[in-house]
Order: C-alpha cells, then sequence, then structure tokens
C-alpha cells in the first residue's frame, strides 16, 4: 500500500518534505511556547500546516485534474490557517508585550530555515508538475524560508538593537501576510484548472 504512494521521484520528494515539516514543527513550537514568541508560533503551525498540505498532494497526484483541482482549492483555504493563528497570538503579544530569549529565537529561526531551504530545493524541480498543488508546496517552503530569515533578524535586532517584543511581533505579522499571498496565489490556480477541466 505505502509502495503505491512513494512509486514516482515526485511522491517520494513528496513524502519526504512532508516528514521534514513535520519534524521541525514539535521542535519550533516547543521552542515559542517556552520564549512566548509569536513568530516562532506562526512558523511552527505553518510547518504543521505545510506538513498536511504535503500529505494531500501525496494522496492527490493520481486523481484528475478536476479533483486535484479541488484539492487545490483547499490547500488555498489551509494557507491562511497559519495567518490567523499569527493574528490571534500578535494580539495575545500586544496586550502583554514581552521580548522572547533573542539566542533561542534567532537559532531556532536558523534551523527552520536549513529545513525550509532543503525542501524548497527538493520541490523546485517539480514545482511546474501536478498543477496547483506542487505550486502550493514549494510557494509554501520558499515563503517559509524567507519567514525564517526575518526571524533570525527579529532575534539579532532584539539581542543587540532593540530589547522589545515588537520585531518579533512584526515578523510574525509578516508572516500572516506572506500566508495569504500564497493563498491567493493557489487559489487563483487552482480555479484556473477547474476551469480547464470544466
Amino acid at each position: 500500500m505505502l509502495n503505491r504512494y512513494l512509486d514516482t521521484p515526485l511522491r517520494r520528494i513528496v513524502a519526504l518534505v512532508g516528514l521534514l515539516n513535520l519534524g521541525y514543527f514539535g521542535i519550533e513550537f516547543a521552542v515559542a511556547l517556552k520564549i512566548g514568541s509569536v513568530s516562532l508560533f506562526a512558523d511552527s503551525v505553518d510547518f504543521l500546516e505545510d506538513a498536511s498540505v504535503n500529505l494531500l498532494i501525496l494522496l492527490a497526484l493520481g486523481w484528475s485534474l478536476k479533483d486535484r483541482a479541488r484539492v487545490g482549492m483547499a490547500l488555498a483555504l489551509i494557507l491562511l490557517a497559519p495567518g490567523l493563528a499569527t493574528l490571534w497570538t500578535a494580539y495575545r503579544s500586544f496586550i502583554d508585550p514581552a521580548p522572547p530569549q533573542p539566542l533561542l529565537l534567532t537559532a531556532t529561526g536558523a534551523g527552520a530555515l536549513a529545513i525550509n531551504l532543503s525542501c524548497a530545493f527538493l520541490l523546485a524541480t517539480f514545482r511546474h508538475e501536478s498543477g496547483s498543488l506542487t505550486r502550493a508546496a514549494f510557494l509554501s517552503a520558499r515563503n517559509d524560508a524567507l519567514a525564517n530569515i526575518a526571524i533570525i533578524g527579529a532575534g539579532l535586532v532584539t539581542a543587540f538593537v532593540w530589547r522589545s517584543a515588537w520585531p518579533d511581533l512584526i515578523v510574525g505579522l509578516c508572516i500572516a501576510a506572506m500566508n495569504m499571498d500564497a493563498a491567493r496565489e493557489v487559489w487563483a490556480a487552482a480555479r484556473d484548472e477547474h476551469r480547464a477541466a470544466a
């Protein structure tokens, strides 16, 4: 049964990317809770969302164009989840602003960057295959790598320039905006596929 889902290079890459995302979700979520970081919390939710997206892609790769387009539309809605979670944690941080521990923030952001760059590199070859599905996975990994660079920057700014919750809060809100833009792109691609299939 498992061999059926891992029978092509694309399926094997998508499975590997899903496992990497699921593994780092646990690490980043634990650190986010420990140091009270909005940006790490948002990024950890994003890792969990990416793992879910890649699992859905793995299941849907053999489906018809119309069915894949429907899954692409569902994935676009899933991509909004980290943005909404970020807005909630940002609100809580705004009410009780406390700067996160900058060394752990920076180190965890660097680990997330390594995972996301690896995933983006693995998916880059396949980003134009299977339409909106692989596009969703590639865009998500690419956007996450950009977000991780910003998290590292927030940690360095908090450590050496401005001991405040604001750098972390601003980065968290930017992550939410990037996820919403990625959701829009995937929705548009899936809608076009659905029209073509109809």
